[in-house]
């Protein structure tokens, strides 16, 4: 049976103190484990946020990893360097990575791949705009972000990935996929990964990322295919962060 997992995106936002005082928060209200559960942070902070949860069931994440192993790169991290700070998971493709600053599919691919050779999870973004939506493109737009990376991968590295499917237009939007919506999505997902090998489908995690809050996690989770979510803005707030987890749980 798969686990449900709910990782937390803080994106650009934080501080030293932020960090401590929100792991704290959340560590100390985690009085469920069943589920999984994580926080990726800015690079900057994996320092402190590693120390914060040492030893406890919150997991470490990043919010990208570099295309490269290393090298002339500036500003890149590679994965090699995120493995020092104990980082679980990295999300790769995000859609405000794509959008913002061009990381192509052929990009996430690649950094999907240095992830893994160091045994971080990738938690793989996929997911249509709503111009993309409404011209009925969302199962072409995602085949097409899955394709790159089964070319460069392959089926066998999802025993050890996670998908994330983020409808871009209900991003920071607060507008949300319904509860079937987003099913309808997660099941044509797990369906396409069963016709290559029916077992890794069956415990492949994929995740719902589109302005999930307490109110519509139980909603959402409840869904057949749906095992978590991943969470922008609802993460920053201990409270509510864990009223979701509770809801994974």
């Amino acid at each position: 049976m798969r686990r449900k997992l709910v990782v937390g995106n803080w994106k650009m936002n934080g501080s030293k103190e932020m960090t401590a005082s929100l792991c704290k928060s959340i560590i100390s209200g985690l009085t469920q484990t069943g589920a999984d559960i994580a926080v990726c942070v800015p690079y900057v902070y994996l320092s402190d946020a590693a120390n914060a949860l040492k030893g406890t069931h919150l997991q470490l994440g990043s919010q990208n990893v570099a295309d490269q192993t290393s090298g002339a790169y500036t500003g890149e991290i590679s994965a090699a360097m995120l493995k020092e700070f104990d980082c679980t998971y990295a999300i790769v493709g995000h859609s405000e990575r794509r959008s913002y600053y061009g990381d192509s599919n052929e990009s996430v691919a690649a950094r999907f791949c240095q992830a893994q050779k160091q045994d971080i999870l990738p938690i793989l973004c996929v997911g249509e705009t709503l111009e993309q939506r409404e011209n009925d493109q969302t199962f072409s737009v995602i085949d097409e972000q899955l394709d790159a990376v089964l070319a460069a991968a392959g089926i066998e590295a999802f025993k050890s990935a996670v998908i994330a499917y983020e409808p871009v237009w209900a991003i920071g939007t607060g507008k949300t996929a319904s509860d079937e919506q987003a099913q309808e999505v997660h099941k044509y997902i797990r369906e396409r990964f069963a016709k290559q090998n029916p077992e890794i489908a069956s415990q492949l995690q994929i995740l719902y990322g589109g302005s999930v809050k307490a109110d519509n996690a139980k909603g959402l989770f409840a869904m057949a295919d749906i095992d978590g979510g991943l969470i922008g803005g609802a993460s920053l707030d201990a409270e509510g962060f864990l009223k979701i987890y509770q809801a994974a749980n």
